[in-house]
């Protein structure tokens, strides 16, 4: 397990949030299946109940409630380090993407904005301040990779490319349309390209795959907490990894990576 004590690097995920409707039993979940203790996040009564799920100390994702009335698609958005918020936004719309919320200030933790890709991808950006993301790495309950799920990648990775500077790497073999994005050498993301199999995909969106102990046992416990299996637990070159949704239907997905 390591820390991440230095500011992310542009372009890099650096945070993972969920917006759900019960957050009390929300915090249940995670806390059984991940080990997180909850922490309130500093200035969240300006934005609404806002909880950090923290390892040791150390936070490593964000749970915030929904009001009532609003019935949105749950799931788990990355947010991707910038240094300055307004100007990528401003380089998202150019590149035909769209701004949906921001940016705002939060708190004095940093500059956000929730945006989305030309195929409708939602995802988020940090402009850190107090907050520099997520501080603990390849522990049990970490993120650990951040996937966008696509019919096919090669039109959506020009967007990716031209705002945050990716180099983009095809990866896997022939007919495997996945794409790794790299900055200054190092993988930081990927691009997949599901094609037309027999399971659509439920629109283009972001994946985020929580680093587990055992792939097994943790979609078994999802289950027990009240969750349900997608994709039981398969073998891959990077891990044993299982498709799960929380209780809320929020996906995501567990790895018991190769590299441990």
């Amino acid at each position: 397990m390591t820390e991440e004590t230095i500011r992310h690097t542009p372009g890099t995920p650096c945070w993972v949030s969920l917006m759900v409707h019960g957050l009390g039993t929300t915090q249940d979940f995670y806390g059984e299946l991940f080990g997180w203790k909850f922490v309130q996040a500093p200035g969240s009564e300006q934005l609404g109940p806002y909880v950090r799920g923290v390892l040791d100390g150390k936070v490593v994702a964000g749970i915030g409630q929904l009001a009532p009335e609003r019935r949105l698609p749950l799931s788990w958005t990355p947010y991707l380090a910038t240094d300055d918020a307004d100007a990528t936004a401003e380089a998202i719309r150019c590149c035909g993407g769209t701004v949906g919320v921001g940016p705002l200030e939060a708190g004095g933790d940093g500059r956000l904005a929730l945006v989305s890709d030309p195929a409708g991808a939602v995802f988020g950006i940090w402009q850190a301040q107090a907050h520099t993301g997520t501080a603990v790495a390849g522990a049990h309950g970490t993120p650990v990779r951040n996937e966008l799920l696509i019919r096919e990648t090669s039109w959506v990775s020009a967007f990716y490319r031209s705002v945050f500077g990716y180099d983009v790497e095809r990866a896997g073999g022939n007919g495997d349309d996945t794409l790794t994005l790299r900055l200054d050498g190092h993988a930081v993301a990927a691009l997949h390209g599901v094609g037309e199999g027999r399971r659509p995909v439920r629109g283009a969106h972001w994946m985020t795959y929580f680093e587990v102990d055992d792939t097994d046992a943790a979609a078994l416990l999802v289950s027990e907490l009240g969750g349900h299996v997608i994709d039981p637990p398969w073998d891959t070159p990077a891990g044993r990894v299982a498709t799960v949704a929380d209780p809320e239907g929020a996906v995501f997905s567990v790895v018991r990576s190769a590299a441990r």
